[in-house]
């Protein structure tokens, strides 16, 4: 487990191989070097594309499994986030073998068809939802998810990132769930440990 994580509930220690498989495939496909503009708009000189890592098999098989395990251990019964960096960490919960709706939350409702904000299988009342995000810097991505789904009153059991940038974003994240857990797979510091900015 990583020093970011506050959660009594988390899954065994026989997951870190797969977090250390998780950890190969991210630095060996998803760390690039060089100056790229961030999502908050900061520059930044280096940027990890999770979605490089989990959409191949060395990654999203780790990946499955440490979600569901995740899901299993805050009870979660559905499972999403952001779209688009939620989308396969969501679906790497039902291929992990996880008992949850994936869901998955638009930036904005659609105009046409059911104008839904949130889609995917309906959520009721009494679904625990785990938000999931690929990439954690300022947070902001996750804190819009965390904003739709309490204006549909919908209860967020927990926040799992897949890499945290230790940018602030942790802090913001823990500001808006209160009491509700927050875990991330790895650090940059994991994942480049020579990064110029540490």
């Amino acid at each position: 487990m990583t020093p970011t994580s506050r959660s009594p509930v988390s899954p065994d220690n026989d997951d870190e191989p797969a977090r250390q498989a998780l950890l190969a495939a991210v630095r060996d496909h998803a760390l690039i070097l060089g100056e790229v503009t961030l999502t908050s708009g900061a520059l930044a000189h280096y940027y990890v594309d999770v979605k490089r890592a989990i959409l191949l098999p060395e990654g999203f098989v780790p990946l499955a499994r440490l979600v569901a395990a995740q899901a299993r251990a805050w009870r979660a019964t559905a499972v999403g986030g952001m779209t688009m960096g939620a989308d396969p960490i969501a679906c790497a919960a039902l291929a992990g073998g996880a008992d949850v709706k994936a869901f998955f939350v638009r930036k904005e409702v659609k105009a046409h068809g059911l104008s839904r904000r949130i889609e995917g299988p309906l959520l009721d009342d009494g679904d625990r939802c785990m938000l999931v995000e690929d990439t954690v810097t300022t947070g902001g991505s996750t804190l819009k998810a965390i904003d739709a789904l309490r204006a549909e009153g919908r209860h967020v059991c927990g926040v799992l990132a897949v890499c945290d940038r230790l940018a602030g974003g942790a802090e913001a994240i823990r500001a808006a769930i209160g009491d509700a857990p927050y875990r991330a797979l790895a650090t940059i510091d994991e994942i480049y440990p020579g990064r110029p900015d540490r």
